[in-house]
């Protein structure tokens, strides 16, 4: 069914990410979670005011803020093979925040990454015990 109020195969609900290395970040999204850029828009400088990228079903915003500190904002991606995915993180430049492991009593194994620009993704697969 086809939304006027959004666009075509866009969730209601993206996070968005202000950055002060908005290209680091577009980057490393691409290199870890191959993720896709859908739209981008820049101020008139050629330096990014705003852009969208899709990872697997969802769509993750962009905003590029060079006087931002690094947030803290998490984000949990399921992905197919959390340790594969964990080590593209890692040789992209992610900053370890946890080795993949499978906590007590979960059915997911999840890992945790720094990107460039702060934010920490938890990666995770689900295998069932």
């Amino acid at each position: 069914m086809s939304e006027s109020w959004k666009p075509t195969d866009y969730p209601s609900l993206s996070p968005y990410l202000v950055c002060h290395d908005p290209e680091g970040t577009i980057s490393f999204l691409q290199t870890v979670f191959h993720a896709h850029l859908l739209r981008r828009y820049d101020h008139q400088d050629g330096s990014l005011m705003h852009a969208e990228v899709r990872i697997d079903d969802s769509i993750i915003m962009i905003g590029g803020l060079p006087d931002a500190d690094d947030n803290d904002a998490h984000v949990h991606l399921y992905v197919p093979d959390v340790q594969a995915t964990f080590d593209r993180a890692v040789a992209a430049g992610g900053e370890v925040i946890q080795e993949p492991l499978r906590k007590r009593g979960s059915d997911d194994i999840r890992g945790g990454i720094k990107g460039p620009s702060g934010t920490t993704w938890w990666l995770a697969t689900q295998t069932p015990l």
